[in-house]
């Protein structure tokens, strides 16, 4: 390990500037922005501003993965990629049943 004025580092950690961490956040206010106001505004029908706000949360947790996790330091295997993307393709796949559970009742009031 590494120690650079009093402060004790792994050899593969770099630095952060704040910058980084600037960008990262007015990016998350402007994609929540966007969806609260597509949400609050009823600009679209249900249908698109369901795929459209599944769209911008898979960007926010770009985001947040990004530049605040760090997810694309690190000096072993990529394991943990891996099961990075099988936890969103769960999480959106729970998302996404659950829609579809909750619209299930005004389908099936249609049909019959």
């Amino acid at each position: 390990m590494a120690v650079h004025s009093g402060v004790t580092r792994e050899p593969g950690h770099k630095k952060h500037k704040a910058t980084q961490y600037i960008v990262g956040y007015l990016s998350s206010l402007i994609l929540t922005a966007v969806a609260f106001g597509l949400a609050l505004t009823h600009t679209m029908r249900v249908g698109p501003l369901i795929v459209v706000l599944t769209i911008l949360a898979g960007l926010q947790i770009v985001v947040q993965l990004y530049f605040f996790m760090h997810i694309t330091e690190g000096d072993g295997p990529p394991f943990h990629a891996l099961f990075l993307v099988l936890g969103l393709i769960f999480t959106f796949a729970i998302a996404l049943m659950s829609v579809w559970i909750m619209g299930f009742p005004a389908f099936m009031a249609q049909v019959s």
